[in-house]
């Protein structure tokens, strides 16, 4: 499949290009998946160009029945999170894992450091231990904030609940990864 480059998208209108049948798509979902996809249709008609994904997120949230929502968050974010965390509170149960979390030595598992040079403790990033954590307390719907690349897979691949993403981590673009494709000086250096 090449359809990032494809000139048409006559998907849109209809068009199957694929030899994936509706019937193998239906068997595959569950009550969940097919709750999910009209909750998420829904907020997408009721709320284009009218909701940030800030606010697409609680509605979706709400529409769910969820009580429990965990945030795992990079350090950098921290000032950040923490208003995530009270505008999510006045609504919901919240936990939230900061990425350093355990303060395990980068030396422990011979990661690289920023600074080799340095004896001091360098504590490493920590998505499995974050995915634990919010796995322990049983969050209904988990919420990437600013994870490293990388980092997010291993937070998704071990959390328990769903996961969603509201910030990207770049730290070059202000964490709008985007912003390498609409600039001409960034897309040219690629």
């Amino acid at each position: 499949m090449k359809c990032a480059i494809c000139p048409d998208k006559t998907c849109y209108t209809g068009k199957n290009c694929t030899k994936i049948e509706l019937e193998v798509i239906k068997e595959m979902i569950d009550a969940f998946d097919e709750r999910v996809m009209q909750i998420s249709a829904g907020i997408e008609s009721k709320g284009y160009m009218k909701l940030t994904r800030l606010e697409e997120l609680i509605e979706f949230a709400r529409q769910m029945g969820f009580k429990r929502l965990g945030i795992a968050f990079c350090i950098g974010l921290s000032d950040e999170a923490k208003v995530l965390h009270e505008i999510l509170s006045k609504e919901f149960e919240v936990e939230s894992v900061c990425c350093k979390v355990c303060g395990i030595d980068k030396r422990e598992f011979g990661l690289d450091r920023l600074k080799r040079e340095e004896v001091r403790h360098e504590a490493m990033c920590n998505p499995v231990g974050q995915a634990k954590l919010l796995n322990e307390k049983q969050t209904e719907l988990n919420i990437i904030f600013g994870l490293c690349i990388g980092h997010d897979i291993l937070f998704s691949k071990y959390a328990d609940a769903p996961v969603t993403t509201l910030v990207v981590k770049d730290r070059v673009l202000a964490h709008n990864p985007l912003g390498v494709i609409y600039s001409g000086y960034y897309r040219h250096r690629l």
